[in-house]
């Protein structure tokens, strides 16, 4: 399996809550309505939560501010990741979900990239 993971940074004038609604209820059915298109086999969105306890951690390890979800995406492998761009409609799906993105994600601050799990517990 190859992943796609996708860090997420709302556009500032979004709270987190607001980012985080329009993410759940109207981009998800939007990457759903395009997966087979796409060759995603699996898709998850991992919401950061609002604690405390949050600043507790980051300042136990000096870092830097969270990001406000992480997206993760599954095909797999590389070859139907390549043959999926084939499928009529990848080029029109990929760009709905693009233009949905600017809608709500700070692709600038937004880190992506494939990458291959590696389970150590569990």
């Amino acid at each position: 399996m190859i992943k796609l993971t996708f860090c997420l940074k709302r556009l500032p004038h979004l709270s987190r809550e607001e980012f985080q609604a329009y993410w759940r209820e109207t981009h998800a059915p939007l990457v759903a309505k395009h997966a087979e298109t796409l060759g995603i086999v699996r898709y998850v969105q991992t919401h950061a939560l609002t604690h405390d306890f949050n600043a507790v951690m980051q300042g136990s390890r000096e870092a830097p501010d969270m990001y406000d979800g992480v997206a993760e995406l599954w095909f797999e492998s590389w070859e139907a990741l390549f043959k999926a761009g084939e499928n009529p409609g990848n080029a029109e799906a990929g760009a709905a979900l693009l233009e949905d993105e600017r809608k709500f994600i700070d692709l600038a601050n937004s880190p992506l990239w494939f990458n291959e799990e590696h389970v150590i517990v569990g």
